[in-house]
């Protein structure tokens, strides 16, 4: 059976998959195609089930649950730290209620978690990778970065004004589940899918140097010390299984959006071999 697996090209996201273009995993009788695009549009496409399994923002969870349950592994969580929004000067975290956030995308985890921060708030959406100069060129006046971005942002002269993965800690005692994957209902055999997929994320940690030689290939220009630093941040024990923690994380996060009304309807969570 084909299966089309949908990631960000992010070094995280390739060192998971990494195994699957080898043959250190039994795959199961499955063959697999790897689909990169961006989380935005990772999100879009699962709104119209288009791929098989795929990583998506967690708060897209809710559109997309009629098609789609979540994998028990490959989440990225983050605990004590996250995305973070970055300005050129200090400022208090109020200040930023009356100023217009450059975000990567409003179906994303981070913007949802910046909602439940500071209520509705101005904003205009971009590529992720352009946030970054548009706040340090002045044209945007404060941006919420993801990806490689939460580590660089200080070369650019930029400075941090509030950690959301912090601040959910701080607030709930829990990790932040930012991105999670999830398989389409409809595939036949879904627990050996799932499966061939957690031991493929095993098999990047047990193979860690050529696992991230891999990904650095998706790592747009970092090196090396900064690519190793961001797997080890969202390829974690929660990545290999959510455990109790992270599934309290998940139903904690999705509780609060929907209080707020973030959703179309209410949430099931559901998970794959539950």
């Amino acid at each position: 059976m084909d299966v089309r697996v949908g990631h960000s090209p992010d070094p995280d996201d390739a060192f998971m998959y990494w195994a699957l273009t080898t043959d250190l995993v039994n795959k199961r009788g499955f063959r697999f195609e790897q689909v990169l695009a961006d989380i935005q549009t990772l999100n879009q496409w699962a709104r119209a089930a288009r791929l098989e399994v795929t990583a998506i923002s967690l708060a897209t969870y809710p559109f997309v649950q009629q098609d789609y349950a979540l994998l028990p592994h490959g989440a990225s969580i983050g605990s004590g730290y996250g995305p973070v929004v970055v300005a050129r000067e200090p400022m208090p975290l109020e200040s930023l209620r009356g100023l217009e956030i450059a975000v990567p995308g409003t179906m994303t985890t981070e913007f949802l978690t910046l909602r439940l921060v500071l209520g509705e708030f101005a904003h205009r959406e971009l590529p992720f990778e352009q946030i970054p100069d548009e706040v340090a060129s002045g044209r945007a006046d404060v941006g919420l970065l993801i990806h490689e971005g939460q580590l660089t942002f200080s070369e650019l002269g930029l400075v941090k004004v509030v950690d959301l993965g912090e601040w959910w800690l701080l607030e709930t005692g829990l990790p932040l589940p930012l991105g999670v994957n999830v398989a389409r209902r409809d595939i036949d055999r879904l627990g050996d899918l799932s499966r061939v997929l957690r031991d493929a994320i095993a098999c990047g940690l047990d193979h860690r140097g050529e696992a991230l030689e891999y990904a650095l290939e998706f790592g747009r220009g970092i090196d090396e010390a900064v690519a190793d630093r961001f797997v080890s941040m969202y390829v974690n024990d929660l990545t290999q299984d959510y455990g109790d923690e992270g599934r309290s994380a998940v139903s904690e996060l999705l509780r609060r959006g929907e209080a707020i009304g973030a959703f179309p309807e209410p949430v099931s969570v559901d998970w794959v071999g539950a």
